[in-house]
């Protein structure tokens, strides 16, 4: 497993390589984030772990660039800013986790280990029950037969993907895919997962996108009860 850190503090981000090989990870490591986001985009890494705080672009900015050129590499955020906003503005931006220092070792290695539990071996393909969701392509495929989303559409199965059977709250879909100054509301959640719903039964997909009352929504797969 390779993993990209982009921190500008050398002390830490040679702590972190050191653990992470330890672990028997392979690590590489810069200290700006203009150049961590020319190494995100190449693609090969099975997760980055940024900080937010750096000269030049800021981790927010890495992740929202790393994001629009929809690169699904799983993002951890490691950061000093603890604050709610700060919170949403890093998953808005594109992080599957916020992690605040200082924090345990132990810690940020049940966060990597889960994040790439979660993504599988292939970072180009998320894969739940017989259907698989093709990150470079935005097409949604269950055996032969497969359907291209909207970008919309593809960020919300991306997320939805990602969560599994973990239930995702509306206002997470709504912060992550429309943004948190969005004028959007809960109900154009709801027309979206409506589509997907309907493209998902279109190629034959075991997949079901499930309603939690004031939970949100989650994966299921198989047969129906």
């Amino acid at each position: 497993m390779r993993i990209l850190v982009i921190e500008d503090e050398v002390l830490l981000a040679d702590s972190l390589r050191s653990l992470l090989e330890r672990r028997g990870f392979d690590v590489e490591v810069v200290y700006d984030g203009e150049t961590g986001a020319d190494y995100a985009l190449l693609g090969v890494y099975d997760l980055l772990i940024l900080d937010v705080m750096m000269p030049g672009l800021n981790g927010y900015q890495v992740a929202r660039q790393v994001r629009a050129n929809r690169c699904g590499t799983p993002i951890l955020m490691l950061t000093a800013r603890s604050g709610l906003e700060d919170r949403i503005e890093g998953l808005n931006a594109g992080a599957d986790y916020y992690l605040t220092k200082p924090f345990d070792s132990r810690e940020l290695l049940a966060c990597i280990n889960a994040l790439l539990r979660r993504q599988g071996s292939q970072v180009d393909e998320l894969t739940y029950g017989n259907t698989t969701l093709d990150l470079s392509t935005g097409l949604l495929l269950c055996g032969e037969r497969r359907v291209r989303l909207s970008a919309k559409e593809f960020d919300v199965m991306r997320l939805l993907f990602q969560s599994g059977e973990r239930n995702l709250p509306k206002e997470v879909i709504l912060a992550r895919v429309w943004g948190y100054d969005s004028n959007a509301v809960e109900n154009n959640v709801e027309v979206y997962v409506r589509f997907l719903r309907k493209k998902l039964a279109s190629i034959g997909s075991d997949v079901r996108i499930e309603t939690i009352r004031r939970l949100g929504y989650h994966l299921e797969a198989g047969p129906s009860c």
